[in-house]
């Protein structure tokens, strides 16, 4: 299956949303981000803020606001949202006309609508974002910290616009890694991938935080995808939270429904 493909098919996109939905939690409010980054503060050191400022929680239910600009066309709706950390991201659409929960293991969802379900792995995220990715990565992505284990290679680190912009020492000559750390609260400001060669770019850009329970967690996100001149952006604003409440994660296709099938 192509790149491009993907970013033409709404259904396709429609997943790729449900997949990427996983953060926040309680008495939320607004994180000011009135930091002054510092040319002093080593790599090492950048490092070790943002992984002490990794977020901690059991389980997690919410509300999303999910909007996706594709083709010139815009469509949004509002998802229910639980997840079990490390374990398990559940969404339902209203009335449960659509639904999906994904695990280390599989990617599962169904829609009503249509009477189709996807049943299968990651393979359809990794195509997107251009990069191998898992639940783990997912999830770091969603949570404002950085996909890879920063403690794999050497960084380098300069200001950049008062952010931290943190990149491997050794770049891999096919996919370039960026990531711009804020220095009030050492979470990501954006994560940036380019693959110049198939002239994709992948960038989440973290557009404001909010403080939950004394931990600082994304509130409003944007995604983009591009290759060459195609393009999709998907926005996330997280609300209604709540922390380490006790959740349940209902899900069963239904049968007789078609199987989508991802080639």
């Amino acid at each position: 299956m192509t790149y491009n493909r993907i970013l033409q098919s709404s259904k396709i996109a429609t997943i790729f949303i449900l997949m990427l939905l996983l953060v926040n939690c309680k008495s939320a409010k607004s994180v000011i981000a009135s930091g002054e980054a510092s040319d002093k503060l080593s790599a090492k050191q950048v490092i070790k803020q943002h992984q002490k400022n990794d977020t901690d929680f059991e389980t997690l239910q919410a509300k999303v606001r999910i909007d996706i600009t594709q083709n010139q066309k815009e469509q949004g709706s509002t998802f229910n949202l639980r997840i079990e950390k490390d374990k398990v991201i559940w969404l339902s659409a209203k009335l449960g006309l659509a639904r999906m929960m994904i695990t280390p293991e599989k990617v599962r969802f169904y829609s009503k609508l249509d009477n189709e379900y996807f049943d299968g792995d990651y393979d359809l995220l990794s195509d997107f974002a251009g990069v191998e990715l898992d639940f783990q990565k997912v999830q770091n992505i969603l949570l404002g910290q950085a996909i890879f284990s920063l403690k794999d290679e050497s960084h380098t680190v300069s200001v950049n616009d008062n952010s931290y912009a943190l990149q491997p020492k050794d770049q891999n000559a096919l996919l370039e890694l960026f990531y711009l750390i804020n220095p009030s609260h050492f979470k990501m400001d954006s994560l940036q991938l380019f693959q110049q060669l198939k002239n994709r770019i992948l960038q989440v850009d973290y557009k404001s935080y909010q403080e939950v329970d004394k931990q600082v967690l994304p509130k409003n996100i944007k995604i983009i995808a591009v290759e060459d001149t195609d393009e999709v952006a998907i926005t996330m604003e997280f609300k209604s939270m709540s922390l380490n409440e006790e959740v349940r994660f209902p899900f069963k296709i239904p049968s007789g429904y078609k199987e989508i099938v991802i080639k």
